[in-house]
């Protein structure tokens, strides 16, 4: 940080904070560009001021932004304007102290960005379980039972949620598999015939 003070200069305290508080805070290079072009007094008065205290410092102007700006009040002048029947006037001609220091401009670092935790995954039992037995029944799925004798679309519906799938299914069934569909469906016909056709079908296939 570096400063530069003058001292009794002939410009009013009132008048020259108006500059001052414009330039506090500013780029000291953008400062005294702001500065060339205001018509005021003080303008140019503060503006080499600033040019001061950054040589004194030895910086660059866009290196360093001005960290104080102060304007104090100094001695007054008096003087005296003869008026009419030997009077006179006072005439008050008011200084200043001028006062602006430069340091260079703290780089705050950047706050690292936390990156949000990846929320786990929620698993849904259900429908993936579903589609499993979806995909297990479309792979063990071949045979067309309609073409039993017998069996038609409901019934092998039926058989298919049994888990019977192809003809060696329906003629690898037990008795007591046999007596169990029966008992647990109605079927029209003796479901035996239908076992005998599709071991036939199974032969048929064999050979």
């Amino acid at each position: 940080m570096s400063r530069a003070l003058l001292k009794f200069v002939r410009v009013s305290p009132t008048k020259a904070r108006l500059i001052a508080r414009e330039v506090q805070g500013m780029n000291a290079e953008l400062a005294l560009a702001a500065l060339e072009f205001m018509p005021n007094k003080a303008a140019g008065i503060i503006s080499k001021v600033i040019a001061s205290a950054v040589a004194n410092g030895d910086y660059e102007p866009e290196e360093v932004v001005i960290s104080s700006c102060r304007v104090d009040k100094a001695a007054v002048m008096k003087r005296w304007r003869p008026r009419a029947r030997g009077t006179a006037s006072r005439i008050i001609k008011p200084t200043a102290h001028i006062l602006v220091e430069v340091g260079v401009a703290s780089v705050e670092p950047e706050a690292p960005v936390k990156k949000a935790a990846a929320k786990p995954a929620v698993k849904k039992a259900a429908p993936k379980a579903a589609k499993k037995s979806e995909n297990k029944k479309a792979e063990t799925k071949g045979d067309d039972l309609t073409k039993i004798v017998g069996i038609g679309k409901v019934y092998a519906g039926k058989l298919n949620d049994e888990g019977i799938f192809t003809y060696a299914d329906v003629a690898n069934m037990s008795e007591a598999q046999i007596a169990m569909m029966e008992e647990k469906y109605t079927f029209k016909g003796d479901f035996k015939e239908s076992v005998a056709d599709a071991k036939n079908f199974v032969n048929g296939k064999d050979a």
